[in-house]
């Protein structure tokens, strides 16, 4: 089966296409991951640590430089940039995409595929860990599993409740900043945090895009093989 792999900064991203053409997503986490890389992937690539595996597999990787997006500087992540690729080429229009991993980034393309510039701040996952580590009394919460309730009387719920409502509040005011705001901006958001965060955009009135995958299929678009499956 083949398969594409994209290396985040806290998890491994798989995808495999299935028999009828459509795509498989999965992660793991690093360890788990290595114990698949049984042969080369179709296409891979990193924002976080290589193993010494895949460096084997050089021609297969595929880098910022390769992401067909004008004035897009090298230092940028390839998974930003692939995700923001994957959201203009949707129908080319201007587009925000927040993906909130480890880090939220947004990133702004403009309807010609060219980078406008974004913003990037701690994810839901790293602001949980440092309210953890700076703190005496604040609890571990290892992920960002709900934003529940408005106002908490608990303090993991409350700790989750504010990083999740900052965060949206960010994506929110990112849109509201974008420039030229008379183009027709979509907004797409993706991450491992989206699914929390859906709800708190469309209470702001906004209907973002959400496409789990989207940096991933942004990665087999551009390098899937011309012929066969």
């Amino acid at each position: 089966m083949r398969r594409w792999l994209l290396i985040g900064n806290s998890r491994w991203h798989w995808a495999a296409l299935a028999p009828d053409q459509s795509l498989q997503l999965w992660h793991t986490s690093a360890a788990a991951g290595f114990k698949e890389l049984q042969q080369a992937p179709v296409a891979w690539a990193a924002v976080g640590s290589v193993p010494t595996e895949l460096e084997r597999w050089q021609p297969q990787r595929l880098l910022t430089a390769d992401v067909p997006l004008a004035n897009l500087p090298p230092a940028i992540g390839v998974d930003r940039a692939l995700a923001a690729w994957g959201a203009w080429q949707q129908q080319r229009q201007p587009v925000l995409v927040a993906d909130a991993g480890t880090a939220l980034s947004l990133t702004l393309v403009d309807a010609a595929g060219c980078f406008l510039g974004g913003r990037l701040m701690a994810g839901g996952r790293l602001q949980l860990q440092a309210l953890h580590q700076g703190t005496a009394d604040l609890p571990t919460l290892k992920h960002l599993e709900t934003a529940d309730p408005i106002w908490a009387t608990h303090t993991a719920e409350a700790m989750a409740s504010g990083v999740a409502r900052g965060l949206a509040a960010a994506i929110a005011l990112a849109f509201h900043d974008r420039p030229q705001p008379q183009w027709p901006w979509q907004l797409w958001l993706t991450g491992g945090d989206a699914r929390v965060l859906m709800p708190l955009l469309q209470a702001q009135g906004l209907q973002p895009h959400h496409d789990e995958g989207l940096a991933l299929a942004a990665l087999v678009a551009l390098s899937r093989p011309a012929q066969g499956p």
